[in-house]
């Protein structure tokens, strides 16, 4: 277990506590509660406390050299792989990792929907990127568990804050960037500088797989990895034809001019970039999959998932910027005859500038919308509407503050062979307002609402 702490919450007897500066707190308030949960070590600037102190010019720098002076010993036994993009990064880490597990290779995966040692989950994480004490911690069970892989996701707030510094990655992955995080990085290039990191982080002639149809990629085609396109429109592997439908997709692509066709139970154009990352770096690491494992993947909890409801489909996924948003809508559409309505809400105390976007793909791209509640964290529901419906020229939605009222109102309006998506929330369980985190979980309330239908025949 580690020893080192960088939240004085987590500090057991005997641990060392290092205060780090934050974005919006100074470690060195947090000391005396170090001291007092059992720190017998501090590491700071300056100040000498009541049990051993040392003062270095820079506590992150003494941080990183001690994780990586103690264990990285133990992670460099494993293979780690860091995946970054605005979108995907959930579903291609995931499905990643059961390729792996299925075929005989034991990975971990580390992400948004939490932390799993093989094919099982063991905890829920707070972050996508975790505390790099933290992360540290879960790389070790990992490690303890005798895993040979681990598959991170890598968040850009996650790279920015350094909380993946010092971490032996050999293989990284960029899925795509599209408008999100604007009101911490402000500018798309900021956005694309935070996330090239993960990129700097491999070594030497590192495997670096990027989606060569992304306008963004030459941020991660740097010259000293080992680079790897992939795309619809061009890239080493390139996706030549593909057909979706709601029982699954096949698609073809080629590369070094043989060509290749997969067949598999997800769904959406988007899956095809999402599972042929996943294949590519099992490829570029000589690992053979038997063809039949393709029809047991599955999409990770809250991704295109799919509850059947009397001769309709309610769908349920993580969408929540206007790229996500889209390629949602857009692939249902593809394969649906009927009408589709949609319920989701924007995240409050976050970036404002994508709010009307989504608003107006929801009204355009569908029958009908409901607006309601996501996180609102310190802000207020009345402010995220009013940016949502700015300019709003489409009059088919409504607006509704309940997320539970919401999604059985959404219900409620299927006749026959229509699609509800409901969106923004995928897998999260609990509901964020202030300073309280209220159980709430799409999917419950779903099945909440099944079994009352059946309760009233």
């Amino acid at each position: 277990m580690i020893t080192i702490k960088t939240d004085s919450r987590k500090v057991k007897k005997g641990d060392t506590f290092v205060a780090l500066k934050g974005i919006n707190s100074n470690g060195d308030v947090y000391i005396s509660k170090a001291i007092e949960n059992g720190a017998s070590k501090i590491v700071c600037e300056h100040g000498s406390y009541s049990v051993e102190t040392l003062n270095v010019e820079n506590p992150r720098e003494y941080l990183l050299q001690e994780l990586k002076q103690n264990y990285n010993q133990y992670l460099e036994q494993m293979t780690i792989i860091g995946i970054t993009g605005t979108n995907g990064k959930t579903t291609s880490a995931y499905l990643l990792s059961e390729l792996l597990n299925f075929s005989g290779n034991k990975s971990a995966y580390i992400g948004t929907i939490g932390f799993y040692v093989g094919m099982e989950k063991k905890e829920n994480l707070n972050n996508t990127t975790p505390d790099v004490c933290d992360l540290y911690e879960l790389l070790l069970k990992a490690y303890e568990e005798h895993c040979k892989y681990v598959i991170l996701e890598a968040s850009s707030q996650g790279l920015a804050y350094g909380r993946l510094e010092g971490v032996p990655f050999q293989c990284a992955i960029f899925t795509n960037l599209t408008q999100d995080h604007l009101d911490y990085h402000k500018t798309m290039k900021n956005y694309a500088l935070a996330k090239q990191k993960l990129f700097e982080y491999l070594p030497f002639n590192g495997l670096a797989l990027i989606n060569d149809d992304d306008a963004y990629k030459n941020y991660y085609l740097l010259p000293k990895n080992r680079n790897i396109t992939y795309g619809f429109y061009g890239g080493d592997y390139q996706i030549l034809d593909f057909e979706v439908s709601l029982s699954g997709t096949k698609f073809y692509y080629e590369y070094q001019g043989k060509k290749f066709k997969i067949k598999t139970n997800l769904i959406g154009k988007y899956n095809i970039l999402n599972l042929l990352s996943a294949l590519i770096i099992l490829e570029q690491m000589n690992i053979v999959i038997e063809p039949s494992i393709l029809n047991h993947l599955e999409s990770p909890s809250g991704r295109m998932e799919m509850i059947n409801y009397k001769t309709n489909l309610i769908v349920i996924d993580y969408a929540h910027t206007p790229d996500a948003l889209e390629k949602v809508i857009s692939t249902i559409k593809e394969a649906t005859i009927g009408d589709i309505y949609v319920v989701f809400g924007c995240t409050g105390s976050r970036d404002r500038m994508k709010r009307p976007i989504m608003a107006m793909l929801a009204t355009s791209l569908c029958k009908y919308a409901i607006f309601t509640s996501d996180d609102l964290h310190e802000e207020p529901f009345e402010q995220i509407i009013d940016d949502m419906i700015d300019g709003l020229e489409k009059t088919n939605y409504e607006v509704c503050k309940d997320r539970k009222e919401a999604i059985y109102k959404g219900i409620s309006k299927l006749k026959e062979n229509d699609v509800l998506l409901i969106l923004g929330k995928g897998h999260e369980e609990v509901m964020i307002i202030g300073n309280e985190r209220i159980p709430f979980h799409d999917r419950t309330v779903v099945d909440q609402y099944k079994l009352s239908s059946i309760k009233k025949k």
